[in-house]
C-alpha cells in the first residue's frame, strides 16, 4: 500500500475517532485531555500529573474522586510505556463515558501520535474531550501561492487551509502613460516598457524567494487587474519550478492586498475541482472497465467482498456515505455463528438455518470492515467523496463499493 493511501487512510480513521470522541461526555469534569508537545520530557509529564492527582484527591463528590483519580492513574500508567515524547508529540484521552445508564459509565483510554509536530502543552478535566488542536491538523493543509500583479506593483500571500497569509506587496516605479514634457513619445514608450520588463523580473525574483520557501506549496494562483499579469505568467520571469504549478491566472477588479482576498475567494472553485481530480480519474477508470467489460472491474458488496479475500483487488473504492454494519450473530437456538451486512442494528436478525431472532456478538461500521481487509491485502483504498458527479454515481449507481482489479476473477 503507497504512502499517500496510507497517510489518507490514517486521515480518514483519525477523523471517524475524533468525531467519536466529540459525542462522549463524562458524568461531571471527569474526561482528561492530555496534549503533550513534541520535546517535552515525559518526567515532567508524570511530575505534574502526579501533583493534579493530589489535588483531585480534595474533590468532594465521592464518584467524581473516584473516576479522575482512576483516569490519572490510567493516564500515568499508559505514559510509563514511553522513554520519551514521540517526535510529533502525544495526545491522551482518558475517562469514565457515560453510556445513558447512571452508575455505568466506562473507562475509556485513547493515545494518539498527532499527525504533525504539536507546539503546545493542554492538560484538562472536562466533561468532554478537547479534539480541537487535532481537528486542525487534519484540516486542509495545503499551502497555495496567491499573486496579484499589474502595473502598479504586485502583491504575494498564502493560502494555508482557509487562512490567508499576506507576505509581501511592492511597488512597479513605473509611470503612468502621460508623457514628461520635451520627451518624444516613442522615447518616452521605450523607457516605459524597460521599467516595465524590470519590474516584472523583479516580481519575479520575490516570487521565487517568498514561494519557493514553502516546502508545502502545491500550486500557484495569479490574478490581476489587467494584461500584465499573463505577460508576467507567460513570460521569462518566474523560476521554472514556479512556472510548473501555476494552476490558474485570474481576472480580479483589484490590485494589492485587496486584490489578494478577491483573488483567493475567486480561487476556491478552481481548488475545488483540484481537490475531486484525482478521485474523479480513478471513478472514471472503473467506469471504463465497466463499460468495456475488460473484465477488470467489480462492484457491489457481495462481489468486491470476494475480490477482496481472493487479493484480486488493486483499488477499492468506497463512498464517504457508505452506510450500514457488517455483524456477527449467534442462535440461542441451535448455536449457529454467522455473519450478515445489515442496513441497521435495530432490525431483527434471524438465524439463517432455523430462523429464530439471533444475538449480535460482534459488530463494525461497513465501511471500517471493508478497509480492515484491503489493508491486510495490501488493496490500494480511495475514499470516494460525494461531491461530483462520478461520486453520486458510485453511490447511486454501484451501491457506494467498487473494485478495480489485478487480474479477472469468475463471477
Amino acid at each position: 500500500m503507497s504512502k499517500q493511501t496510507r497517510s489518507s487512510l490514517e486521515k480518514y480513521k483519525l477523523k471517524r475517532l475524533l468525531e467519536e470522541l466529540k459525542q462522549k461526555k463524562g458524568r461531571g469534569t471527569e474526561l482528561i485531555t492530555l496534549y503533550i508537545p513534541a520535546g517535552r520530557p515525559i518526567a515532567d509529564v508524570l511530575n505534574t500529573l502526579r501533583q493534579e492527582y493530589s489535588t483531585a484527591t480534595n474533590i468532594k463528590d465521592r464518584t467524581t474522586r473516584h473516576h479522575v483519580l482512576e483516569a490519572l492513574t490510567s493516564v500515568i500508567q499508559r505514559l510509563k510505556l514511553f522513554k520519551q515524547t514521540p517526535s510529533n508529540g502525544l495526545v491522551i484521552f482518558c475517562g469514565y463515558v457515560s453510556t445513558g445508564i447512571p452508575g455505568a459509565e466506562k473507562m475509556e483510554v485513547h493515545v494518539l501520535e498527532p499527525p504533525e509536530k504539536l507546539n503546545v502543552y493542554l492538560y484538562r478535566c472536562d466533561s468532554r474531550f478537547h479534539v480541537e488542536i487535532l481537528e486542525d491538523m487534519i484540516a486542509e493543509k495545503d499551502v497555495y501561492g496567491l499573486m496579484v500583479i499589474d502595473r502598479g506593483g504586485a502583491a504575494y500571500a498564502l493560502l494555508k487551509g482557509k487562512r490567508i497569509e499576506i507576505i509581501k506587496e511592492i511597488t512597479s516605479g513605473v509611470p503612468g502613460k502621460h508623457r514628461a514634457g520635451g520627451q518624444s513619445s516613442r522615447r518616452f514608450e521605450r523607457i516605459i516598457e524597460q521599467l516595465a520588463h524590470e519590474f516584472l523580473k523583479r516580481a519575479g525574483e520575490y516570487a521565487k524567494r517568498i514561494f519557493l520557501e514553502e516546502k508545502n506549496l502545491k500550486g500557484l494562483i495569479i490574478g490581476g487587474p489587467g494584461p500584465t499579469k499573463y505577460e508576467f505568467a507567460e513570460g521569462d520571469y518566474l523560476d521554472y519550478r514556479l512556472k510548473e504549478k501555476i494552476i490558474a491566472v485570474l481576472d480580479v477588479g483589484n490590485s494589492g492586498e485587496e486584490g489578494i482576498y478577491e483573488l483567493a475567494k475567486r480561487a476556491e472553485s478552481v481548488l475545488k475541482d483540484l481537490e475531486f481530480t484525482k478521485e474523479k480519474k480513478i471513478v472514471q477508470k472503473f467506469l471504463y472497465h465497466v463499460a468495456r467489460d475488460t473484465g477488470l472491474a467489480t462492484y457491489g458488496e457481495e462481489y468486491v467482498r470476494r475480490a477482496l479475500l481472493m487479493g484480486a483487488v488493486d483499488t477499492l473504492l468506497v463512498s464517504e456515505k457508505l452506510e450500514g454494519y457488517r455483524i456477527k450473530a449467534k442462535c440461542p437456538a441451535c448455536g449457529e455463528i454467522f455473519e450478515k451486512t445489515v442496513k441497521s442494528l435495530n432490525n431483527e436478525i434471524k438465524c439463517p438455518k432455523c430462523k429464530v431472532s439471533a444475538n449480535i456478538v460482534e459488530k463494525k461500521k461497513l465501511i471500517d470492515d471493508l478497509i480492515e481487509i484491503a489493508e491486510k491485502t495490501g488493496t490500494n483504498v480511495e475514499i470516494i467523496s460525494v461531491d461530483t458527479e462520478e461520486g453520486e454515481m458510485l453511490r447511486n449507481s454501484f451501491g457506494g463499493i467498487a473494485a478495480i482489479l489485478r487480474f479477472k476473477i469468475g463471477q
